[in-house]
């Protein structure tokens, strides 16, 4: 896709009809969103993740609409070219109907052109409210960290066949209600792909194998920025953390011994103008 990417674009990106794999990358701020749209990437997600890999959080629960809504004016301003979707986050659909197409409007007036939503058919009554809206809706199932207590941790879902069976009419079901594509995240491949066989909405996995019509990944880990240790389904592509760190020390040891700044980093007089200040060579005349 060389022009603007938009819902409708996604929705009809499926690879069982010819089409190319559908890349999704987190971005949160507008050097993130840059490097993310020039890289070609086809959806940026300004995710809850933004919770752990910025803010600070041990998970995603702590983040509100106005931090995902900051985040993403920032992700907006870039104008990129791919479709910018913004995390409804905890709480934020939980509750009511109304609260939730309220909530989507901050981040849509924000600049999101989507948003994303976790759970299966139980969301269908604030799926269906967003779409009334003209918002458009990206669903995610499987692995849903808002719900991470109530799952018991991270873990893997649909190994036993009536969880895999749930997650394919939880699928059916979002396709039905309109949803223009769906997030895998954390099961098993095999489940992944019936589900991507099952819908004729792009399905984007993370955790769920090869299979889907997509793929997404979070901009830190990916670069190699963090240094915790990381799901079984992440790939760095680079070791930035690394690299940074001993930047800023030779930055650190430069300052310390006197090397920087140097000449071409400092600003000069002229000679008239040092004439003029009483100096000679560097130090006020007397």
């Amino acid at each position: 896709m060389t022009t603007k990417v938009t819902a409708p674009d996604i929705r009809a990106h499926k690879t069982r009809l010819g089409a190319e794999p559908l890349v999704m990358l987190t971005a949160y701020d507008a050097p993130g969103a840059r490097m993310v749209d020039a890289a070609g990437a086809d959806m940026i997600l300004v995710g809850d993740s933004v919770a752990m890999v910025v803010l600070g959080y041990d998970d995603t629960l702590q983040v509100t609409v106005d931090d995902i809504a900051h985040h993403t004016a920032a992700v907006a301003r870039t104008k990129p070219r791919a479709l910018i979707v913004g995390d409804l986050p905890w709480m934020s659909y939980h509750v009511s109907v109304e609260d939730t197409v309220r909530n989507a409007a901050v981040l849509i007036r924000a600049g999101a052109e989507c948003v994303k939503l976790e759970g299966g058919r139980k969301r269908l009554p604030m799926i269906e409210a967003l779409l009334d809206a003209e918002i458009p809706v990206m669903g995610h199932i499987g692995l849903t960290p808002q719900s991470v207590h109530a799952m018991g941790g991270f873990r893997v879902q649909g190994r036993e066949t009536s969880e895999a069976l749930a997650l394919i009419d939880d699928a059916k079901a979002l396709a039905h209600a309109g949803c223009f594509a769906i997030v895998i995240e954390g099961v098993p491949d095999q489940v992944a792909e019936l589900i991507t066989d099952a819908i004729d909405i792009p399905t984007i996995g993370i955790g769920a194998g090869p299979r889907c019509d997509g793929q997404v990944l979070v901009f830190h880990d990916v670069l190699g920025i963090e240094d915790r240790v990381l799901p079984k389904f992440v790939r760095r592509y680079a070791d930035l953390r690394t690299e940074g760190v001993d930047a800023l020390r030779r930055f650190g040891a430069d300052v310390r011994s006197g090397a920087f700044p140097g000449d071409a980093e400092s600003y000069h007089l002229n000679a008239e103008q040092t004439e003029a200040l009483g100096l000679y060579g560097g130090r006020a005349g007397h």
